[in-house]
C-alpha cells in the first residue's frame, strides 16, 4: 500500500479519495434514500428536512387497506393503483393522443398501444400458442385465444344465458336483445348491429370487390364466396352425402340434396335449408316490412313482392323516380352493335352480354357460367336434385318447368 501511495501524485491521491467517498455515499443512499452517514462517528442520522419530507409523504400516500386502487378519476370514478395509469386513463376524457405511428399516422393515448400497433407493420408476432402454433402480436389477444382451447367463457348474457369468451362479443350479442343498430348506411339509411355486416353492405353501393381469385382473377365482395369459388379450380368438394356418396362444394347444396332443414322457426315450427330463408320467413311473425315503395308508401316483407308491386307504377308518371323518368323519356334503348331495341335499360344490359361474352352467374359445382340469373337457378337444380314442379295427377316431379309442361300434355291428351 505504501508503494502505491509513493507512486501516485498528490493530485491523483485526492481524486481516488473523492471517488471512494462518492461511491460509498451512493451505496448508502440506495439502501435508504432518507438516511445519512456520519463519517466522523460512523453512525447514521436524519436531518430535520428529511424527517419533514418523510412525514409529508406518509400523509399523502394512503395506508394499505388491502386494496391497491389509490388514484381515482374525478370524472368517471374509476380507480387505479398507479398514478401513471390514471394519467393514461385521463386522455380518454381529454381526447389527447400524443403517440403517433410514423408509418400510417394513427395516434394513441398510450405508448404501449402504439408499440402493439407497430407490430402490424413489422409483422412481429411474439406471443405463441403452444397448443395450435398460432402467433399473436399482443399478449391480451393470446389470452383471449387460449379460451378457445380451455373452453372458458367468462362473459354471460343476463337475458338469455348465452356465454362468450370475449367481452366485445357479448356487447355485440346484446344488440339482439336491445335492437340497437349503431351502423347506418349513409346511402340508403339501412341499419346494422354488426360492423362486419355494415362493411359488406357498403360494397353493394361502391361495387368494391376486394377478394380476388389468384387463379383466374375474378373478384368477389365476400371472402367466403371467394373460398367457394377457389374450389372450382381445386376440384375440392368437402361436403359428402352419407347416403349416396355424392359430394358438394357448399354445405347448403348438400342440405338441399338430403332435404335436411337445419333452420327451424321457433314460432310455427317451419323448417328451412338456408338461414336467409328463415330470416325472410320470420318477417311474417314480426310484421317487419323492410321494402318500401317510394311512390305510394306501401311496404312489403319480401323483395320479390316489392318488385312485382313496382311494375304497377311503371306506366304512371306520378310515381316514377327521377331515374325512371329519364329512361322513360327515351323512345328506345338500342344496341349499338346489332341495332336491336328494348323498352327497358335493364333488358338492354342483359342483351349486351351476348356481344361482350360476359357471364356473371357461375356454378360453384361445375364452373359453368350463365348470362341470366334464371338460367343459372334452373341449372343449380341439376346438382341439388331439387324438383320444384310436381304433377298433382300422378305425383311425378320435375326440376324444370318446361319438362313439367311437356309432362302435363300427357294427361290433357288422355282426357280428350
Amino acid at each position: 500500500f505504501d508503494l502505491i501511495l509513493f507512486e501516485m501524485t498528490s493530485y491523483e491521491f485526492i481524486l481516488r479519495i473523492r471517488l471512494y467517498m462518492s461511491e460509498e455515499l451512493n451505496e448508502i443512499q440506495d439502501k435508504d434514500q432518507f438516511k445519512k452517514h456520519d463519517f466522523v462517528t460512523g453512525q447514521k442520522s436524519y436531518s430535520r428536512s428529511q424527517i419533514d419530507t418523510t412525514q409529508n409523504l406518509t400523509q399523502k400516500r394512503p395506508k394499505n387497506t388491502g386494496t391497491r386502487c389509490h388514484f381515482t378519476c374525478q370524472q368517471c370514478g374509476k380507480s387505479f393503483d398507479q398514478q401513471g395509469k390514471l394519467q393514461v386513463h385521463m386522455s380518454i376524457h381529454t381526447g389527447e393522443k400524443p403517440y403517433s405511428c410514423q408509418q400510417c399516422g394513427k395516434s394513441f393515448n398510450d405508448h404501449g398501444n402504439l408499440k402493439v400497433h407497430i407490430r402490424i407493420h413489422t409483422g412481429e408476432k411474439s406471443y405463441l400458442c403452444h397448443q395450435c402454433g398460432k402467433s399473436f402480436n399482443d399478449h391480451g389477444n393470446l389470452k383471449v385465444h387460449l379460451r378457445i382451447h380451455t373452453g372458458e367463457r367468462l362473459f354471460t348474457c343476463q337475458q338469455c344465458g348465452k356465454s362468450f369468451n370475449e367481452k366485445g362479443i357479448l356487447q355485440r350479442h346484446m344488440r339482439i336483445h336491445t335492437g340497437e343498430k349503431p351502423y347506418k348506411c349513409p346511402q340508403c339509411g339501412k341499419g346494422f348491429a354488426q360492423q362486419g355486416s355494415f362493411n359488406r353492405h357498403i360494397r353493394i353501393h361502391t361495387g368494391e370487390k376486394p377478394f380476388s381469385c389468384p387463379k383466374c382473377g375474378k373478384s368477389f365482395t365476400l371472402k367466403n364466396t371467394l373460398k367457394d369459388h377457389i374450389r372450382i379450380h381445386t376440384g375440392e368438394k368437402p361436403f359428402n352425402c352419407q347416403q349416396c356418396g355424392k359430394r358438394f362444394i357448399q354445405k347448403r347444396y348438400l342440405n338441399i340434396h338430403t332435404g335436411e332443414r337445419l333452420f327451424t322457426c321457433q314460432q310455427c315450427g317451419n323448417s328451412f335449408n338456408e338461414k336467409v330463408s328463415l330470416k325472410s320467413h320470420m318477417r311474417i311473425h314480426t310484421g317487419e316490412k323492410p321494402f318500401t315503395c317510394s311512390g305510394c308508401g306501401n311496404s312489403f316483407t319480401q323483395k320479390g313482392s316489392f318488385k312485382r308491386h313496382m311494375r304497377i307504377h311503371t306506366d304512371c308518371k306520378d310515381f316514377l323516380t327521377k331515374r325512371a323518368q329519364k329512361a322513360r323519356s327515351r323512345s328506345h334503348f338500342t344496341c349499338q352493335q346489332c341495332g336491336k331495341s328494348f323498352d327497358h335499360e335493364r333488358k338492354l344490359r342483359v342483351h349486351m352480354r351476348i356481344h361482350t361474352g360476359e357471364r356473371p352467374y357461375t356454378c360453384l359445382q361445375c364452373g359453368k357460367s350463365f348470362t341470366r340469373g334464371g338460367s343459372f337457378n334452373r341449372h343449380k337444380r341439376v346438382h341439388t336434385g331439387e324438383k320444384l314442379f310436381t304433377c298433382k295427377l300422378c305425383g311425378n316431379s320435375f326440376t324444370q318447368q318446361a319438362s313439367f309442361n311437356r309432362h302435363m300434355k300427357i294427361h290433357t291428351r288422355e282426357k280428350h
